[in-house]
């Protein structure tokens, strides 16, 4: 009859097995040499012919009509308890060294190549030279499994009926320490055979029992008997392949990460068992070839199909333990990873005397220095950061980092630093720390490109920040492609989570880079032209000083650029006021359509204008202006707050190719306008010359363009927004205060 196998195994035969040949006792040779339970025994030997050939098949007899789950249960109900466990580590490598040898020295038979054997032997016998001393192998139970398996196959028990009282003999034990100790005699038994025929033609011992077991007649049929040892060594190999996945599922920390009711040790209640019983019932079919070959005749031996379909089964098997094991694995480097993050969390968030401990968590090197040195060129410690402010500047491995707006802020911060080395404000120090998933050695290579042209410190290597440091800056600091500078104080607290914007906009004045410095910095400061245009223009100072009127537009259109500049100093010059122009472009410009535009201001001399690099930071800064003050002001009271009108109507005139202009005199009123309503107000200057004369230049401008707003019959402004940092969810649009429409938009632009 068929038997069902576990682990999606295929249907095999049930095994043949010898007629009766007397009465059975009432105890099994187990209970009779130890005095345990019972089970079936044979009183004597068969005669040589057996009655009928031992047939090692995978079916068994006793549990034909079975199903997996009563087959699980019945091997479960064999065990007891653990209380006694063997080093099963220890005794499974010289085990596998045995069969490796025997593997390779049997005549006639190769298997894998012995150029390492020296290297395997010692691998295992050096964790095994004390295994006499401190390893207690109980020699009474293999003895005894050598016994039931020998004897009761050559009287035709049936292999299951074997295999279940060899589970009750070791009811005691682990069932990691089952499997090996069902191993063990079968290891001695190969063994000796092998031993036996290595030396049968030099040894006259060995040749003495070669003749006795009849092994010169075996050996003249080697070349025969290849395709059955063949499969006999397959066998074997998963064998012990399933064996070192059940002892390494129990070298594992069980008890320190896992509850008793997890899923992984529930699969392992339901797989482990039965893989034990099917790894010991496989050694009782392996074992009765051994016995063919030393003792009942090679006409005995399975035929290789069927001891691959237990090969087979075995490696069903192992596919399921190693899963299981991968299960854990993973199971276990996550809690071990966790606990790692929640150590690193309590370092980097407690409050030190000063900031070496924090820094030796984010950069850990053993004996080596973990930092370099990039305008020096060489390696450096932790120790040259002590009590210093330290800017981590995170970014990822991009080739074009140079050109980011990040690394030119930090290049231009490190300039100023090295000009007045001693400042107050120059008190602080730049480490680069470049985040990558895998590092490649043409990453590595890379990495070594990109750390020569910086000036300022970098990491050694990639290896020396944790994978518990990377987890923390992109899960705390919400790191992902856009460069961060992460600011840690003299005592190693982090004081701002990314000061680039800070930096930005004020440059030295936003040391030490903290966010109460920041708060306060914005807290000083007015919606002005001093504010909107810094040290843009060398002559912007001495303009406000002065008095004088300042104007700042732009727009791609040339020919509105003539007609404004004309009119405005036009109006100027009639108004009796001194009014200074100053071109600054767009945001995300076009570089040839710029350079067109400023080539026609300069030849025709229009106004004064920035050149190329400067309209590009005037509108970085403008964007670092709407993060930085952003997340100061809710969302609620940006339209209360003059300095966010004033960024949202600078941005939604930057995100336009239309013309647009501002005025302001000194700390006074900013009058704005789209290039349309400026260029009318201007124009039409004759009727509001009265409130002129009333109110002043500007204030009588800004009332004429607010009314021009009202009577316009439409208008259409943009709002482009960098796609990074906190996102407001209303925005009021800069010409009317009405909430703007919210639309994703990507774009490319080749020029």
């Amino acid at each position: 009859m068929d038997t069902k196998m576990p682990y999606g195994g295929a249907h095999v035969p049930a095994e043949k097995t010898a007629a009766p040949l007397a009465p059975k006792a009432d105890l099994s040779l187990a209970s009779r040499v130890l005095g345990g339970g019972g089970g079936r025994s044979a009183t004597r030997y068969g005669d040589s012919r057996l009655g009928s050939r031992f047939d090692a098949r995978l079916g068994t007899r006793a549990l034909g009509t079975s199903d997996e789950s009563e087959l699980s249960k019945k091997i479960v109900d064999t065990h007891e308890s653990d209380q006694n466990a063997l080093a099963t580590k220890p005794v499974l490598h010289i085990v596998e060294v045995i069969f490796h040898r025997a593997a390779v020295d049997l005549p006639g038979f190769i298997q894998g190549s012995g150029a390492n054997l020296e290297d395997t032997d010692e691998k295992a016998f050096y964790p095994a030279a004390s295994l006499q001393d401190n390893v207690e192998i109980p020699a009474r139970i293999t003895s005894t499994i050598s016994c039931e398996i020998f004897s009761k196959c050559s009287v035709g028990v049936d292999v299951h009926t074997i295999t279940m009282d060899i589970l009750r003999l070791i009811k005691h034990y682990s069932w990691d320490s089952k499997v090996v100790l069902a191993l063990i005699p079968f290891a001695v038994s190969f063994g000796e055979f092998r031993l036996v025929v290595q030396h049968s033609t030099a040894n006259p011992l060995a040749k003495g029992i070669a003749l006795l077991k009849q092994l010169p007649e075996i050996l003249e049929h080697m070349g025969a008997l290849k395709p059955k040892l063949d499969a006999l060594f397959e066998l074997i190999k998963e064998i012990l392949d399933v064996t070192t996945k059940i002892v390494e599922f129990y070298e594992l920390p069980r008890q320190e990460y896992f509850a008793a009711d997890s899923p992984e040790l529930n699969a392992a209640v339901s797989h482990i068992p039965t893989a034990v019983y099917w790894t010991i019932r496989s050694i009782v079919v392996s074992a009765t070839q051994i016995y063919s070959l030393t003792g009942m005749g090679i006409e005995y031996l399975t035929e290789p199909w069927e001891l691959s379909s237990l090969a087979y089964k075995l490696n069903n098997i192992k596919g399921h333990l190693v899963d299981l094991i991968e299960r854990c694995l993973k199971f276990i480097q996550k809690r071990k990873d966790d606990e790692a993050y929640a150590a690193f969390i309590k370092i980097v968030e407690s409050t030190h005397i000063d900031n070496s401990r924090p820094l030796r968590a984010f950069f850990y090197n053993k004996d080596q220095p973990a930092l370099y040195d990039c305008y020096n060129k060489r390696r450096v410690s932790i120790e040259e950061l002590r009590r210093k402010v330290v800017v981590l500047f995170i970014t990822d491995l991009n080739p074009d980092i140079a050109r980011q707006a990040e690394y030119a802020i930090v290049q231009q911060m490190y300039a100023e630093k090295k000009q007045a080395v001693s400042r107050t404000e120059s008190q602080y120090e730049v480490v680069w720390v470049p985040v990558e998933h895998d590092w490649s050695e043409d990453k590595l290579v890379q990495f070594d490109s990109l750390r020569n042209q910086m000036e300022w410190y970098s990491i050694h290597h990639p290896s020396v920040v944790d994978p518990v440091v990377i987890r923390y800056i992109r899960e705390r600091w919400n790191f992902s492609k856009k460069p961060l500078l992460v600011v840690l104080d003299a005592q190693g607290n982090i004081v701002h989570r990314n000061a680039i914007h800070m930096m930005c906009i004020w440059g030295s004045q936003a040391y030490p880079f903290t966010t109460n410095r920041e708060r306060l910095l914005w807290e000083a400061n007015t919606w002005s032209m001093e504010l909107l245009a810094d040290h843009l223009d060398l002559n912007l100072n001495t303009w406000i000083q002065e008095g004088r009127h300042i104007c700042l537009y732009g727009g791609e259109d040339p020919e509105w650029i003539r007609k404004f500049t004309r009119t405005a100093k036009d109006a100027a010059r009639e108004a009796g006021v001194a009014l200074e122009l100053l071109y600054v472009g767009r945001s995300k410009p076009k570089e040839r359509t710029t350079r067109t535009v400023l080539d026609t201001i300069q030849q025709e001399k229009l106004s004064r204008a920035l050149d190329l690099n400067l309209i590009w930071y005037f509108w970085v800064r403008m964007e670092s202006m709407w993060h930085s003050k952003g997340q100061l002001v809710s969302s609620e009271n940006v339209k209360n707050d003059p300095i966010m009108l004033g960024i949202i109507a600078m941005l939604s005139f930057g995100s336009s190719d239309q013309g647009w202009a501002v005025i302001s005199r000194g700390f006074d009123l900013m009058v704005k306008g789209n290039g349309e309503h400026m260029f009318k107000g201007l124009n039409e200057r004759t009727r509001w010359r009265p409130r002129e004369q009333e109110i002043g230049f500007l204030p009588a401008l800004d009332e004429y363009l607010r009314q021009l707003h009202v009577d316009a019959p439409h208008h259409c402004t943009s709002l482009i927004l960098p796609a990074t940092g906190a996102m407001p969810e209303t925005v009021a649009c800069s010409e009317c205060g009405r909430l703007m429409e919210r639309y994703t938009m990507f774009r490319c632009c080749l020029e």
